[in-house]
């Protein structure tokens, strides 16, 4: 077992040095005593002058940590892509969760093996300090005038997805678009969103961390509210969608093509 975990490492490690996040500035947003720690990719030739798309990709679980590194591993590349960059010009952001917090709250039932059987999200009056401090940063952005509020799109895998989803609930008027990835949430807040915020939804069918189940729940609430919504489940795949979610050719496509009227 200690051979495998070690392998496990080595290869998280070298693949996330292989790819060269340098062009991702690594900053600290604080307020108060709370301090989020993010990466940041801004267009190229960036003109302060200028406002923006702004996407925010939530890790999952895994990503947990201070490195201000690992958040990168799923989802980092692909924004590096010069087609992309070229494309759609936009500021990109990972911010990475604290491992003793989280970007939602949540609890979970499992097993005597610990194997997940549910998981409940009993809807909180404030968010956990990772997820406000999100919005906190995001405010910032726009404040200063380099983010375009008509383009502020969201997107997370695993427990990041359940952050996507807490996030709509709170601030429906406030993201344009989302894209989902693996996740859960709490379906008694679709009705919060149905209809202002445009969401592409990912799940393997094979998924045995986070049932698809759930992302099928939210997709035939949001379907029935009249949303405008996307559904993709991937036959034979298990947790990770994530990787045949970021191969979509015409994801950023869809997500940039949305704009708040």
């Amino acid at each position: 077992m200690k051979v495998i975990f070690f392998h496990i490492i080595l290869f998280v490690s070298q693949s996330l040095f292989a790819q060269d996040f340098t062009l991702y500035d690594a900053k600290t947003f604080r307020k108060g005593d709370d301090i989020l720690l993010y990466r940041i990719l801004y267009p190229m030739d960036y003109d302060k002058n200028r406002k923006y798309p702004v996407v925010v990709f939530l890790h999952g679980a895994f990503e947990k940590g201070n490195d201000n590194s690992s958040q990168l591993i799923n989802g980092g590349a692909l924004f590096l892509r010069d087609s992309i960059r070229k494309n759609y010009p936009a500021i990109v952001i990972f911010p990475q969760c604290p491992a003793n917090d989280a970007w939602v709250y949540f609890e979970d039932k499992r097993d005597s093996t610990g194997n997940l059987i549910d998981v409940f999200f009993p809807f909180q009056k404030k968010a956990t300090t990772p997820a406000a401090l999100v919005k906190d940063l995001l405010d910032s952005l726009l404040i200063t005038g380099i983010a375009d509020s008509s383009r502020i799109y969201i997107g997370g895998l695993s427990q990041g997805a359940m952050g996507v989803y807490d996030l709509l609930g709170r601030y429906p008027d406030y993201f344009t678009a989302a894209i989902s990835i693996c996740g859960a949430g709490n379906p008694g807040l679709t009705k919060r969103y149905e209809g202002k915020v445009s969401l592409w939804i990912f799940h393997g069918e094979k998924d045995a961390v986070i049932k698809p189940e759930y992302s099928r729940t939210f997709y035939r609430k949001l379907k029935r509210g009249g949303a405008d919504i996307r559904y993709t489940e991937y036959p034979q795949v298990g947790h990770n969608s994530w990787d045949n979610a970021f191969a979509e050719k015409d994801l950023l496509q869809w997500l940039f093509s949305k704009k708040k009227i």
